[in-house]
Formats: C-alpha cells, sequence, structure tokens
C-alpha cells in the first residue's frame, strides 16, 4: 500500500513539474503551412493568393497594430489625409491599373491631379512669381535634357553599353541645371517621382516607365474619409473572416508580432517575434520593405547566401516626405490651374513642390508640401518648430510677409520607423533582367515579396499588389506541383 501511494506522489509531483514547465516556456503556436511576414500591399496580396489556391493554413505577422503598410492614413486637423501612399498612378490607358479598378468599386474619392500651368504658378527665391516667358523656358530646356537623355539611353541599350545616371547623361551633353528656377524644375521632373536626386537616379527611369506606358498617364489624388487603406482591407476581407461590424477577427492574422529571426531547415522554418512567440511552417513569405532587410531587425538563420545580400543591398530606399500644413486661413490662389505651384531656391529640393488642397478639402485651408532624400532625413532629424518655421520663411518669400502663422503641422518620418526606414524602392544605377530576379528569388523556403520585387512596377500601390500574387505563385507551384526550381536570367540580360 505505501508501495502505491509512493507511486501515486512521485505521478503527481511529475505532473506538476510538467505544468511548471509549460507554463515558464515560450509559447509555441500550431504550425501552420505558409507564414506571410508582413501586411502590407504584398503581404496580403501573396496571402489571398495563397488561399483562393487551397493553401489556407496560414499565419500573417504584421509588426504594427493595423494592415496596409505604407498606405496610411491619419487625422490632421480634422481631415482624414495620406501619409504614405496618396495616388493612384497610372490610368487612363489601355489597360486598366487593377488598383484604380478596387478604388472605383469601393467609390474612394480621388480628384485629378493637374500640373499642366505649373509655368504659370512657379515661385521665385524671393520677390513673387516668374514672368510665365520665364518659367516657360525653363521647361523647355527640361524637355530639352530630357529627350537628350532618354536619346542616349536608347544608344547605351542598344550598344548593350553599362547603364549610368541621369546627372551623367546632363554632363555629358552640358545640360547640368545650376540656376534656381533650372534646378526647381529638374527637381519636379526627377526628383518628385523618384525620390531621389539625377546623380544617383538610372538613366533607363527617362525611358518611358511601364506604369504610364501601360495604364496611362493620369494620376488621381485619394481624398476620402474611408482612406486609401480600404483597398488593402478590401483584398484582405475577402479571405480574412470578419464579425458583423465588418472588424477583421480572424486568428490567423496577428498584430503586434515584430519577427526578429527566421530559421530555416530542409524540413521547414522557424520564425521569432520580439515577444517571444515562436511560429513554425513549412514555408514563409517575407513581405517586408527593402529598407528594413538592409538593417539587422530580421536575423536569417542560415545568413542568407551572398548574392541574396548583394542583390538586396543594390536596390535603393527611397524617402519622400509629404507635409501638411493648417493655416486660419488662405493667402494662396485658388481656381483652376493652380493646384500645384514650385518654389526655386537656391538649394536644390528646398520646399520645391506644393500643392494646395482646396479642391480634395474643401474649406480645409492646407497646403502640402514635398521633400525628399536628403532634405526628408534632415527634415525628420529637427524638431517640428524648425521645419515650421523653415516652411514660413519659404511661404513669406512666395506671398508676403502679412501671412498668419499655421495652426497645426503634420510631419511624417517613414524613415525613422524601423519598420520601414524609407517610403519606396528605387531602380538603381546598372542593374538588369538578373538583379531583379535575384531579389525576387526564393532561398530554400523562404520566398521574398514587395513592391521591391517587381520589375515593371517597382515603387507603385500596383506594383505591391501585383508581385504578391507574383510571388504567392511561386511558392503555389512548388508546394502544389512540387516544382521548386527558380530560374534567374543570365547576368548582362
Amino acid at each position: 500500500m505505501r508501495s502505491m501511494e509512493k507511486s501515486m506522489m512521485a505521478l503527481l509531483i511529475v505532473v506538476i513539474a510538467v505544468r511548471i514547465l509549460l507554463r515558464g516556456a515560450t509559447a509555441v503556436e500550431p504550425s501552420p503551412t505558409v507564414i506571410v511576414v508582413g501586411a502590407g500591399m504584398s503581404g496580403i496580396s501573396a496571402a489571398k493568393t495563397l488561399v483562393a489556391a487551397g493553401i489556407k493554413n496560414i499565419i500573417i505577422l504584421e509588426a504594427t497594430n493595423r494592415i496596409g503598410g505604407r498606405i496610411c492614413k491619419t487625422n490632421f486637423a480634422g481631415m482624414s489625409v495620406e501619409i504614405g501612399a496618396n495616388w493612384v498612378e497610372g490610368v487612363g490607358g489601355n489597360e486598366v491599373n487593377p488598383i484604380w479598378k478596387m478604388v472605383n468599386k469601393l467609390k474612394l474619392r480621388t480628384f485629378v491631379s493637374d500640373y499642366d500651368n505649373l509655368t504659370a504658378n512657379t515661385y521665385k527665391q524671393v520677390g513673387g512669381l516668374y514672368k510665365k516667358s520665364e518659367a516657360q523656358t525653363a521647361f523647355d530646356a527640361a524637355d530639352m535634357r530630357s529627350e537628350f537623355s532618354s536619346n542616349i539611353s536608347v544608344s547605351m541599350s542598344a550598344h548593350r553599353q553599362e547603364d549610368i545616371s541621369i546627372l551623367t547623361s546632363q554632363r555629358l551633353t552640358n545640360q547640368v541645371p545650376y540656376t534656381p528656377i533650372d534646378m526647381a524644375v529638374d527637381y519636379y521632373t526627377y526628383d518628385y517621382e523618384f525620390a531621389e536626386p539625377p546623380r544617383v537616379t538610372s538613366l533607363q527611369n527617362t525611358e518611358p516607365l511601364p506604369t504610364f506606358s501601360n495604364f496611362g498617364e493620369d494620376l488621381y489624388f485619394v481624398a476620402d474619409p474611408k482612406g486609401y487603406e480600404t483597398v488593402v482591407y478590401y483584398i484582405a476581407k475577402q479571405f480574412l473572416t470578419t464579425d458583423a461590424a465588418g472588424v477583421i477577427t480572424d486568428p490567423r492574422l496577428k498584430l503586434h508580432k515584430v519577427v526578429t529571426e527566421i530559421q530555416q531547415s530542409p524540413s521547414g522554418v522557424i520564425v521569432k517575434t520580439e515577444d517571444g512567440s515562436i511560429y513554425r511552417a513549412a514555408y514563409v513569405m517575407v513581405s517586408v520593405i527593402i529598407g528594413v532587410l538592409h538593417t539587422n531587425l530580421i536575423n536569417f538563420h542560415p545568413d542568407l547566401p551572398q548574392w541574396k545580400i548583394l542583390a538586396i543591398y543594390q536596390f535603393d530606399m527611397a524617402v519622400y516626405t509629404k507635409i501638411f500644413i493648417k493655416f486660419p486661413y488662405k493667402f494662396w490662389p485658388t481656381g483652376n490651374g493652380t493646384e500645384f505651384f514650385l518654389y526655386a531656391h537656391e538649394k536644390r529640393g528646398y520646399y520645391t513642390v506644393w500643392q494646395q488642397l482646396e479642391r480634395a478639402y474643401p474649406g480645409s485651408n492646407a497646403l502640402l508640401v514635398t521633400v525628399t532624400d536628403d532634405e526628408s532625413r534632415r527634415i525628420e532629424q529637427q524638431p517640428d518648430s524648425d521645419t515650421k518655421k523653415e516652411i514660413m520663411e519659404v511661404l513669406r518669400n512666395m506671398f508676403g510677409k502679412n501671412i498668419p502663422e499655421p495652426t497645426d503641422i503634420l510631419i511624417p518620418r517613414w524613415w525613422s520607423n524601423r519598420f520601414y526606414k524609407g517610403t519606396f524602392s528605387n531602380w538603381p544605377i546598372g542593374v538588369n533582367r538578373f538583379e531583379y530576379d535575384q531579389i525576387r528569388a526564393p532561398v530554400g523556403r523562404i520566398y521574398f515579396t514587395g513592391e521591391h520585387t517587381s520589375q515593371h512596377y517597382n515603387g507603385y500601390v500596383h506594383g505591391a499588389y501585383l508581385a504578391g500574387i507574383d510571388a504567392a505563385k511561386i511558392m503555389i507551384r512548388c508546394i502544389k506541383e512540387k516544382d521548386c526550381k527558380y530560374n534567374v536570367m543570365p547576368k548582362g540580360t
């Protein structure tokens, strides 16, 4: 009897010990087939494509408290404004932009952006407007520079010569802009689109961009209280469950999950997060922005191969900052042909491109000024009060000393945010199809997606959407057809 009591006591001690160990152990989640890292446009698009193919056992790990990534609205002085992606770029062509389809289906408020009258809305560093004839001369010179650059690009491609920067092509033709107005127009032509200056922008970008040659040249500004992110939620709700109010409740979407480590072996992957959670799966789809891949936020074990690391670091991460300013009343021109205006300064890119928001937000008394690259980084590192002071000096140079102080200012900080480190990728000088194939190529069980993996539409919302679909199809082929080979084009292609 005593022997039986001892045995029962020993068994009880073991059970208690196991329970204590389990309570103290790091939580290990049940194993899905695929883990998707990131719930931006590419991650959600990839996940939807996987689920549509019957691969429903997925988990999406998102570092922030929301889906949508760089498509992000916020409240500013009573307005719902977009601090990230703001335009549907590429509308009115032979092909229909898939994002434009969804924006129309969701009936989001959009306004075509009209840049046609900039020659009548270009301001001197001090002293008001340039004469329209002076501004027209500067724009004609910019068109000529672009034409020369395009001709050089065509010639170099025909002779299979290496790519060069836009600035190099300008030097070759002795057409580098130096005056404030020429620099302002050059900035509008290149930096405003690519968020990087001509010295680091590929000459290939002077050729017609597929976004505009395929989908059309019109750009539509999204200004809807529901937010541009509604498009991402629309896609997500096609495969994630929601409650009666339409709020996503699907347990497969896990927010506040900062991925810090991805391990892979022949049998699967292990993904660890900052809060100590561990997730296991057969495959992982990494959809984080390339700026994050440039940092050590996510550690890969074993290390990614050298060719993959080189491909990642070859691609640039641009910074595009939209600063919103609200005033008690308007002191700038309004009406047709006044939406956009330029400020020419001796420092290139110094608060150059302005947009008055009366059409998008009637009665808002708000302006939007765009800065990029080094100016974005500089502004992110200084107090908002300093930025406001600089902006007011510029505005007084344009509109006189008797203008009011702003009541609100909003300065996004994408570069400083460890989950983004910038706003969109840029195709760097000298990169060809070979490097593109490498940037999106899987490494074993680790797959990659994001707008940076889109050969034709990198940097655009539709590029992110289509890249997610493309990457998911590559993974589906591996999972369902056991065809896991990924062919990289020969170098120099």
